[in-house]
Protein backbone atom coordinates (compact mmCIF):
# COMPACT_ATOMS: atom_id res chain seq x y z
CA UNK A 1 0.00 0.00 0.00
CA UNK A 2 1.49 3.29 -1.10
CA UNK A 3 1.34 6.12 1.40
CA UNK A 4 0.10 9.38 -0.20
CA UNK A 5 2.91 11.88 -0.55
CA UNK A 6 1.29 14.52 1.64
CA UNK A 7 0.97 12.01 4.49
CA UNK A 8 4.65 11.19 4.14
CA UNK A 9 5.47 14.90 4.42
CA UNK A 10 3.37 15.21 7.59
CA UNK A 11 5.01 12.12 9.12
CA UNK A 12 8.47 13.50 8.36
CA UNK A 13 7.64 16.89 9.87
CA UNK A 14 6.32 15.09 12.97
CA UNK A 15 9.62 13.22 13.24
CA UNK A 16 11.50 16.50 12.80
CA UNK A 17 9.82 18.14 15.82
CA UNK A 18 10.34 14.91 17.79
CA UNK A 19 14.07 14.96 17.05
CA UNK A 20 14.36 18.70 17.80
CA UNK A 21 12.94 18.25 21.29
CA UNK A 22 15.09 15.19 21.96
CA UNK A 23 17.99 17.53 21.12
CA UNK A 24 16.82 20.26 23.52
CA UNK A 25 16.07 17.92 26.40
CA UNK A 26 19.25 15.99 25.65
CA UNK A 27 21.48 19.03 25.97
CA UNK A 28 19.94 19.97 29.31
CA UNK A 29 20.40 16.44 30.67
CA UNK A 30 23.93 15.90 29.35
CA UNK A 31 25.28 19.36 30.17
CA UNK A 32 23.77 19.37 33.67
CA UNK A 33 25.42 16.02 34.43
CA UNK A 34 28.80 17.21 33.11
CA UNK A 35 28.54 20.59 34.87
CA UNK A 36 27.61 19.05 38.21
CA UNK A 37 30.55 16.66 37.97
CA UNK A 38 32.88 19.60 37.25
CA UNK A 39 31.45 21.78 40.04
CA UNK A 40 30.17 24.53 37.75
CA UNK A 41 28.14 27.16 39.63
CA UNK A 42 24.45 27.79 38.99
CA UNK A 43 24.99 31.17 37.35
CA UNK A 44 27.24 29.74 34.64
CA UNK A 45 24.86 26.81 34.12
CA UNK A 46 21.98 29.21 33.70
CA UNK A 47 23.87 31.30 31.14
CA UNK A 48 24.68 28.28 29.00
CA UNK A 49 21.23 26.70 29.27
CA UNK A 50 19.49 29.99 28.36
CA UNK A 51 21.81 30.94 25.48
CA UNK A 52 19.86 28.66 23.11
CA UNK A 53 16.71 30.76 23.57
CA UNK A 54 18.47 34.05 22.88
CA UNK A 55 19.59 32.65 19.53
CA UNK A 56 16.19 31.06 18.92
CA UNK A 57 14.24 34.27 19.45
CA UNK A 58 16.41 36.18 16.95
CA UNK A 59 15.81 33.94 13.93
CA UNK A 60 12.06 33.19 13.89
CA UNK A 61 11.01 35.97 11.53
CA UNK A 62 14.18 35.52 9.46
CA UNK A 63 13.29 31.82 9.18
CA UNK A 64 9.83 32.69 7.88
CA UNK A 65 11.31 35.10 5.35
CA UNK A 66 13.88 32.54 4.18
CA UNK A 67 11.24 29.83 3.85
CA UNK A 68 9.10 32.23 1.81
CA UNK A 69 11.94 33.19 -0.52
CA UNK A 70 13.97 29.98 -0.83
CA UNK A 71 11.38 27.35 0.08
CA UNK A 72 10.63 25.65 3.38
CA UNK A 73 11.85 22.25 2.19
CA UNK A 74 15.42 23.45 1.56
CA UNK A 75 15.61 25.66 4.66
CA UNK A 76 14.42 22.80 6.87
CA UNK A 77 17.09 20.47 5.52
CA UNK A 78 19.80 23.13 5.86
CA UNK A 79 18.81 23.83 9.46
CA UNK A 80 18.91 20.16 10.47
CA UNK A 81 22.30 19.62 8.87
CA UNK A 82 23.83 22.62 10.64
CA UNK A 83 22.66 21.84 14.16
CA UNK A 84 23.51 18.14 13.73
CA UNK A 85 27.07 19.03 12.74
CA UNK A 86 27.35 21.37 15.74
CA UNK A 87 26.23 18.62 18.13
CA UNK A 88 28.66 16.17 16.56
CA UNK A 89 31.78 18.33 16.72
CA UNK A 90 31.44 20.68 19.72
CA UNK A 91 33.07 19.19 22.84
CA UNK A 92 30.97 19.09 26.02
CA UNK A 93 33.59 20.52 28.36
CA UNK A 94 31.87 22.56 31.12
CA UNK A 95 35.05 24.59 31.63
CA UNK A 96 34.94 25.94 28.05
CA UNK A 97 32.07 28.29 28.81
CA UNK A 98 32.42 30.59 25.82
CA UNK A 99 32.61 27.68 23.36
CA UNK A 100 29.40 26.21 24.75
CA UNK A 101 27.62 29.58 24.79
CA UNK A 102 28.51 30.22 21.14
CA UNK A 103 27.52 26.66 20.18
CA UNK A 104 24.13 26.93 21.89
CA UNK A 105 23.52 30.36 20.39
CA UNK A 106 24.29 28.87 16.99
CA UNK A 107 21.97 25.90 17.52
CA UNK A 108 19.25 28.28 18.73
CA UNK A 109 19.56 30.50 15.66
CA UNK A 110 19.54 27.53 13.29
CA UNK A 111 16.60 25.81 14.99
CA UNK A 112 14.67 29.08 14.84
CA UNK A 113 14.27 28.40 11.11
CA UNK A 114 12.58 25.04 11.65
CA UNK A 115 8.99 25.79 12.67
CA UNK A 116 8.42 28.61 10.14
CA UNK A 117 9.80 26.28 7.46
CA UNK A 118 7.52 23.45 8.57
CA UNK A 119 4.47 25.68 8.26
CA UNK A 120 5.58 26.79 4.80
CA UNK A 121 5.89 23.14 3.75
CA UNK A 122 2.59 22.02 5.27
CA UNK A 123 0.58 24.84 3.71
CA UNK A 124 1.81 23.68 0.30
CA UNK A 125 0.99 20.01 0.79
CA UNK A 126 -1.97 19.78 3.18
CA UNK A 127 -5.49 20.48 2.02
CA UNK A 128 -7.71 22.75 4.16
CA UNK A 129 -9.87 19.98 5.66
CA UNK A 130 -6.72 18.17 6.86
CA UNK A 131 -4.83 21.15 8.25
CA UNK A 132 -5.85 20.89 11.90
CA UNK A 133 -4.86 17.29 12.47
CA UNK A 134 -1.75 17.63 10.29
CA UNK A 135 -0.42 20.61 12.23
CA UNK A 136 -1.48 19.03 15.54
CA UNK A 137 0.32 15.79 14.73
CA UNK A 138 3.41 17.63 13.56
CA UNK A 139 3.68 19.82 16.65
CA UNK A 140 2.81 16.94 19.02
CA UNK A 141 6.19 15.51 18.10
CA UNK A 142 7.59 18.14 20.49
CA UNK A 143 5.86 16.57 23.47
CA UNK A 144 6.63 12.97 22.52
CA UNK A 145 10.26 13.89 21.85
CA UNK A 146 10.59 15.56 25.24
CA UNK A 147 9.02 12.54 26.96
CA UNK A 148 11.28 10.11 25.10
CA UNK A 149 14.36 12.20 25.93
CA UNK A 150 13.52 12.28 29.62
CA UNK A 151 12.90 8.53 29.64
CA UNK A 152 15.94 7.32 27.70
CA UNK A 153 18.75 9.89 27.85
CA UNK A 154 19.49 9.86 31.62
CA UNK A 155 20.36 6.17 31.28
CA UNK A 156 22.58 6.93 28.29
CA UNK A 157 24.43 9.55 30.35
CA UNK A 158 24.78 7.11 33.24
CA UNK A 159 26.23 4.25 31.20
CA UNK A 160 27.99 6.01 28.30
CA UNK A 161 28.68 9.52 29.57
CA UNK A 162 27.39 13.00 28.55
CA UNK A 163 29.28 12.99 25.25
CA UNK A 164 27.25 10.01 24.06
CA UNK A 165 24.09 12.12 24.17
CA UNK A 166 25.64 14.70 21.82
CA UNK A 167 26.65 11.97 19.38
CA UNK A 168 23.19 10.39 19.57
CA UNK A 169 21.56 13.76 18.82
CA UNK A 170 23.88 14.32 15.87
CA UNK A 171 23.08 10.83 14.54
CA UNK A 172 19.32 11.43 14.85
CA UNK A 173 19.61 14.76 13.05
CA UNK A 174 21.70 13.23 10.26
CA UNK A 175 19.28 10.29 9.88
CA UNK A 176 16.31 12.62 9.59
CA UNK A 177 18.18 14.76 7.04
CA UNK A 178 18.73 11.69 4.86
CA UNK A 179 15.04 10.76 5.09
CA UNK A 180 14.01 14.29 4.17
CA UNK A 181 16.48 14.45 1.29
CA UNK A 182 15.19 11.17 -0.12
CA UNK A 183 11.44 11.55 0.41
CA UNK A 184 10.57 15.26 0.51
CA UNK A 185 9.84 17.35 -2.55
CA UNK A 186 7.90 20.39 -3.64
CA UNK A 187 4.31 19.47 -4.48
CA UNK A 188 3.02 19.11 -8.05
CA UNK A 189 1.42 22.38 -9.12
CA UNK A 190 -2.23 21.19 -8.99
CA UNK A 191 -1.71 19.76 -5.48
CA UNK A 192 -0.15 23.03 -4.39
CA UNK A 193 -3.15 24.96 -5.64
CA UNK A 194 -5.61 22.63 -3.93
CA UNK A 195 -3.72 22.88 -0.66
CA UNK A 196 -3.85 26.65 -0.72
CA UNK A 197 -7.55 26.82 -1.51
CA UNK A 198 -9.61 28.54 1.16
CA UNK A 199 -12.37 25.91 1.12
CA UNK A 200 -12.89 22.27 0.25
CA UNK A 201 -13.17 21.78 -3.45
CA UNK A 202 -12.76 25.48 -4.17
CA UNK A 203 -9.88 27.05 -6.01
CA UNK A 204 -9.61 30.48 -4.48
CA UNK A 205 -5.89 31.01 -4.62
CA UNK A 206 -5.81 33.52 -7.42
CA UNK A 207 -2.72 34.13 -9.44
CA UNK A 208 -2.41 37.86 -9.62
CA UNK A 209 -0.18 40.21 -11.47
CA UNK A 210 3.21 40.54 -9.83
CA UNK A 211 3.37 36.92 -8.65
CA UNK A 212 5.67 34.31 -10.10
CA UNK A 213 5.01 30.70 -10.99
CA UNK A 214 7.96 28.39 -11.19
CA UNK A 215 7.39 25.01 -12.82
CA UNK A 216 10.07 22.38 -13.18
CA UNK A 217 9.44 18.77 -14.27
CA UNK A 218 5.74 19.06 -13.59
CA UNK A 219 6.25 20.56 -10.14
CA UNK A 220 5.75 24.13 -9.18
CA UNK A 221 5.33 26.73 -6.53
CA UNK A 222 3.85 30.17 -6.38
CA UNK A 223 5.84 32.92 -4.76
CA UNK A 224 4.69 36.43 -4.01
CA UNK A 225 6.75 39.23 -5.48
CA UNK A 226 6.59 41.16 -2.21
CA UNK A 227 5.86 40.21 1.39
CA UNK A 228 3.19 42.45 3.00
CA UNK A 229 5.21 42.95 6.17
CA UNK A 230 3.44 46.10 7.34
CA UNK A 231 -0.03 44.59 6.82
CA UNK A 232 1.00 41.50 8.75
CA UNK A 233 2.35 43.52 11.68
CA UNK A 234 -0.78 45.69 12.04
CA UNK A 235 -3.32 42.91 11.44
CA UNK A 236 -5.56 42.26 14.45
CA UNK A 237 -6.08 38.54 13.58
CA UNK A 238 -2.29 38.15 13.46
CA UNK A 239 -1.98 39.80 16.87
CA UNK A 240 -4.68 37.46 18.21
CA UNK A 241 -2.41 34.56 17.22
CA UNK A 242 0.70 36.27 18.63
CA UNK A 243 -0.89 36.97 22.03
CA UNK A 244 -2.21 33.42 22.35
CA UNK A 245 1.17 31.96 21.39
CA UNK A 246 2.81 34.12 24.08
CA UNK A 247 0.29 32.96 26.69
CA UNK A 248 0.56 29.29 25.69
CA UNK A 249 4.33 29.29 26.11
CA UNK A 250 4.27 31.37 29.28
CA UNK A 251 1.90 28.89 30.96
CA UNK A 252 3.79 25.91 29.51
CA UNK A 253 7.18 27.09 30.76
CA UNK A 254 5.84 28.01 34.22
CA UNK A 255 4.42 24.52 34.68
CA UNK A 256 7.26 22.59 33.12
CA UNK A 257 10.06 24.45 34.89
CA UNK A 258 8.56 25.31 38.28
CA UNK A 259 6.43 22.24 38.98
CA UNK A 260 9.38 20.30 40.47
CA UNK A 261 10.08 23.21 42.85
CA UNK A 262 6.38 23.38 43.73
CA UNK A 263 6.35 19.68 44.62
CA UNK A 264 9.50 19.89 46.71
CA UNK A 265 9.19 23.32 48.35
CA UNK A 266 5.48 24.05 48.16
CA UNK A 267 4.11 20.60 49.02
CA UNK A 268 7.14 19.31 50.93
CA UNK A 269 7.25 16.14 48.85
CA UNK A 270 10.43 14.29 47.93
CA UNK A 271 10.33 13.36 44.27
CA UNK A 272 13.25 11.18 43.32
CA UNK A 273 12.06 10.72 39.76
CA UNK A 274 10.65 14.08 38.77
CA UNK A 275 11.48 13.32 35.15
CA UNK A 276 8.82 10.59 35.28
CA UNK A 277 6.15 13.13 36.24
CA UNK A 278 7.28 15.46 33.48
CA UNK A 279 7.05 12.59 31.03
CA UNK A 280 3.41 12.03 32.03
CA UNK A 281 2.62 15.69 31.35
CA UNK A 282 4.25 15.60 27.91
CA UNK A 283 2.43 12.39 26.97
CA UNK A 284 -0.82 14.03 28.04
CA UNK A 285 -0.08 17.01 25.77
CA UNK A 286 0.70 14.65 22.90
CA UNK A 287 -2.71 13.00 23.24
CA UNK A 288 -4.73 16.20 23.71
CA UNK A 289 -2.96 17.95 20.83
CA UNK A 290 -3.95 15.22 18.37
CA UNK A 291 -7.49 14.96 19.77
CA UNK A 292 -7.89 18.71 19.18
CA UNK A 293 -6.73 18.38 15.58
CA UNK A 294 -9.11 15.51 14.83
CA UNK A 295 -12.06 17.36 16.39
CA UNK A 296 -11.27 20.53 14.44
CA UNK A 297 -11.11 18.78 11.08
CA UNK A 298 -14.30 16.84 11.88
CA UNK A 299 -16.18 20.06 12.66
CA UNK A 300 -14.93 21.73 9.48
CA UNK A 301 -15.29 18.76 7.08
CA UNK A 302 -18.84 17.98 8.21
CA UNK A 303 -19.74 21.67 8.14
CA UNK A 304 -20.80 21.60 11.80
CA UNK A 305 -18.89 24.85 12.31
CA UNK A 306 -17.13 27.23 9.97
CA UNK A 307 -13.34 27.44 10.04
CA UNK A 308 -13.63 30.65 12.07
CA UNK A 309 -16.11 29.06 14.51
CA UNK A 310 -13.96 25.95 14.90
CA UNK A 311 -10.77 27.88 15.68
CA UNK A 312 -12.57 30.08 18.21
CA UNK A 313 -14.41 27.16 19.83
CA UNK A 314 -11.34 24.99 20.43
CA UNK A 315 -9.11 27.89 21.44
CA UNK A 316 -11.68 29.10 23.96
CA UNK A 317 -12.35 25.65 25.44
CA UNK A 318 -8.63 24.90 25.70
CA UNK A 319 -7.58 28.16 27.32
CA UNK A 320 -10.58 28.58 29.66
CA UNK A 321 -10.29 25.04 31.08
CA UNK A 322 -6.52 25.51 31.41
CA UNK A 323 -7.15 28.75 33.29
CA UNK A 324 -9.49 27.02 35.76
CA UNK A 325 -6.91 24.27 36.30
CA UNK A 326 -4.09 26.76 36.90
CA UNK A 327 -6.16 28.65 39.47
CA UNK A 328 -7.11 25.37 41.20
CA UNK A 329 -3.55 24.04 41.30
CA UNK A 330 -2.35 25.77 44.53
CA UNK A 331 -5.66 24.94 46.29
CA UNK A 332 -5.41 21.14 46.07
CA UNK A 333 -2.29 20.54 48.12
CA UNK A 334 -1.64 16.85 47.56
CA UNK A 335 0.64 15.11 45.09
CA UNK A 336 -2.34 13.55 43.26
CA UNK A 337 -4.16 16.90 43.17
CA UNK A 338 -1.11 18.73 41.81
CA UNK A 339 -0.49 16.08 39.13
CA UNK A 340 -4.19 16.03 38.15
CA UNK A 341 -4.68 19.79 37.81
CA UNK A 342 -1.32 20.42 36.12
CA UNK A 343 -2.12 17.61 33.65
CA UNK A 344 -5.53 19.16 32.93
CA UNK A 345 -3.91 22.57 32.41
CA UNK A 346 -1.25 21.28 30.01
CA UNK A 347 -3.63 18.95 28.17
CA UNK A 348 -6.18 21.66 27.42
CA UNK A 349 -3.46 24.14 26.49
CA UNK A 350 -2.39 21.58 23.87
CA UNK A 351 -6.02 21.15 22.78
CA UNK A 352 -6.22 24.92 22.27
CA UNK A 353 -3.44 24.73 19.71
CA UNK A 354 -6.04 23.45 17.24
CA UNK A 355 -7.29 27.04 17.41
CA UNK A 356 -4.50 29.61 17.35
CA UNK A 357 -1.61 27.42 16.19
CA UNK A 358 -3.30 26.38 12.93
CA UNK A 359 -4.77 29.82 12.27
CA UNK A 360 -1.58 31.01 10.48
CA UNK A 361 -2.45 28.72 7.59
CA UNK A 362 -6.07 29.92 7.48
CA UNK A 363 -5.46 33.65 7.28
CA UNK A 364 -2.17 33.70 5.38
CA UNK A 365 -1.50 30.44 3.52
CA UNK A 366 1.06 32.12 1.28
CA UNK A 367 2.87 33.70 4.23
CA UNK A 368 2.24 31.03 6.89
CA UNK A 369 5.94 30.70 7.68
CA UNK A 370 6.35 34.43 8.26
CA UNK A 371 3.27 34.71 10.49
CA UNK A 372 4.47 31.62 12.37
CA UNK A 373 7.87 33.28 12.80
CA UNK A 374 6.30 36.40 14.27
CA UNK A 375 4.09 34.48 16.70
CA UNK A 376 6.83 32.04 17.69
CA UNK A 377 9.07 35.00 18.52
CA UNK A 378 6.45 36.02 21.07
CA UNK A 379 6.34 32.46 22.40
CA UNK A 380 10.10 32.37 22.86
CA UNK A 381 10.09 35.78 24.57
CA UNK A 382 7.53 34.37 27.00
CA UNK A 383 10.04 31.70 27.97
CA UNK A 384 12.80 34.24 28.55
CA UNK A 385 10.55 36.58 30.57
CA UNK A 386 9.09 33.72 32.59
CA UNK A 387 12.47 32.58 33.97
CA UNK A 388 13.36 35.84 35.67
CA UNK A 389 9.85 37.03 36.54
CA UNK A 390 8.72 33.82 38.25
CA UNK A 391 12.00 33.64 40.13
CA UNK A 392 11.47 37.17 41.44
CA UNK A 393 7.91 36.31 42.51
CA UNK A 394 9.14 33.33 44.50
CA UNK A 395 12.01 35.27 46.07
CA UNK A 396 9.54 37.94 47.20
CA UNK A 397 7.18 35.28 48.55
CA UNK A 398 10.03 33.58 50.41
CA UNK A 399 11.04 36.87 52.03
CA UNK A 400 7.47 37.58 53.08
CA UNK A 401 6.51 34.10 54.28
CA UNK A 402 9.97 32.83 55.32
CA UNK A 403 9.60 29.77 53.09
CA UNK A 404 7.70 28.50 50.01
CA UNK A 405 5.43 25.97 51.74
CA UNK A 406 2.34 28.17 52.03
CA UNK A 407 -0.34 28.36 49.28
CA UNK A 408 0.05 32.15 49.22
CA UNK A 409 3.65 31.78 48.05
CA UNK A 410 2.51 30.02 44.88
CA UNK A 411 -0.86 31.61 44.16
CA UNK A 412 0.52 34.43 42.02
CA UNK A 413 2.86 32.05 40.15
CA UNK A 414 -0.12 30.09 38.79
CA UNK A 415 -2.66 32.91 38.82
CA UNK A 416 -0.76 35.05 36.31
CA UNK A 417 -0.79 32.47 33.48
CA UNK A 418 -4.38 31.60 34.45
CA UNK A 419 -5.51 35.19 34.01
CA UNK A 420 -3.47 35.51 30.81
CA UNK A 421 -5.33 32.48 29.42
CA UNK A 422 -8.69 34.20 29.97
CA UNK A 423 -7.52 37.51 28.45
CA UNK A 424 -5.93 35.77 25.46
CA UNK A 425 -8.95 33.59 24.77
CA UNK A 426 -11.22 36.66 24.81
CA UNK A 427 -8.89 38.44 22.40
CA UNK A 428 -8.91 35.46 20.05
CA UNK A 429 -12.69 35.18 20.34
CA UNK A 430 -13.26 38.77 19.22
CA UNK A 431 -10.32 39.44 16.87
CA UNK A 432 -9.53 36.21 15.05
CA UNK A 433 -10.91 34.85 11.79
CA UNK A 434 -10.62 31.64 9.82
CA UNK A 435 -10.89 33.43 6.47
CA UNK A 436 -7.90 34.21 4.31
CA UNK A 437 -7.00 37.88 4.68
CA UNK A 438 -3.64 37.91 2.87
CA UNK A 439 -3.64 37.02 -0.85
Amino acid sequence: MKVPKRYMIVILTFISTFVCYVERVGFSIAYTAAADAAGVNQSVKGSILSSFYYGYVCSQVLGGWAAQRVGGRCILLFSFMLWSLTCGFVPIDPNHVMVLVIARLHVGVVQGFIFPSIHSVLVQWVQPHERSRSVSLTTSGMYLGAAAGMLVLPSLVKFRGPRSVFLAKAALGAAWSMLWLNHASDPPLPEHLKANAAGIGQLLLSIKEGQKIKVENGRGSIRAATIPGKRILVSLPVWAIVVNNFTFHYALYVLMNWLPTYFEKGLQLSLQEMGFYKMIHFLNMFIFSNVGGVIADHLITNRILSVTGTRKFLNTIGFVVASVALLALPIFRTSSGAVFWSSIALGFLALGRAGFAVNHMDIAPRYAGIVMGVSNTAGTLAGIIRVEFTGRLLEAAKTKNSDLSSPESWRSVFMIPGVLCIISSLGFLFLSTGERIFD
